[in-house]
């Protein structure tokens, strides 16, 4: 693995989890949004992640001595709208969206839940910085030690 390889790995996790960070946001600014374009109200969206480069098993890695480091990182694999959770009926016959029983359907947004996705990939988002940090100070030390 070449000194940058590191740099690239922990850029891949720090764009995947920024990216992952917006999309909370969205789905928090949205929590409340009773009509999307569609006529429909708004879906959750979930984030996904897979591997970058080659897909090998681990023991493969593990036991092949000159592997190169596989993987190289993360890519966001897709971005769903969760139809698995259901949306949330609010009796509100005051309401624009409100059906002929008085009930407006509002988002399957759950704003606790998101709250903890946002506080997980706030983490994520902080160790891979973290680690972004050391192998940039390990590539510093190296340069000096070179220079002596």
């Amino acid at each position: 693995m070449s000194m940058f390889s590191s740099f690239d790995i922990n850029a891949s996790g720090l764009t995947a989890q920024r990216f992952r960070m917006d999309t909370i946001s969205e789905n928090v600014a949205n929590a409340n949004t009773t009509r999307t374009e569609d006529g429909t109200p708004y879906r959750r969206k979930v984030v996904t992640f897979e591997q970058k480069g080659e897909q090998t098993s681990f023991s493969r890695v593990l036991n092949k001595a000159t592997d190169r480091y596989s993987g190289q990182g993360v890519k966001v694999s897709g971005v769903y709208e969760d139809t698995w959770t259901e949306t949330k009926l609010v009796y509100d016959p005051s309401h624009p969206d409100a059906n002929e029983n008085g009930y407006v359907e509002y988002p399957n947004v759950n704003i606790i839940s998101e709250m903890t996705n946002l506080i997980d990939a706030s983490r994520a988002y902080e160790a891979n910085s973290t680690a972004f940090t050391a192998s940039k100070s390990m590539a510093l030390k190296g340069l000096q030690m070179s220079s002596v």
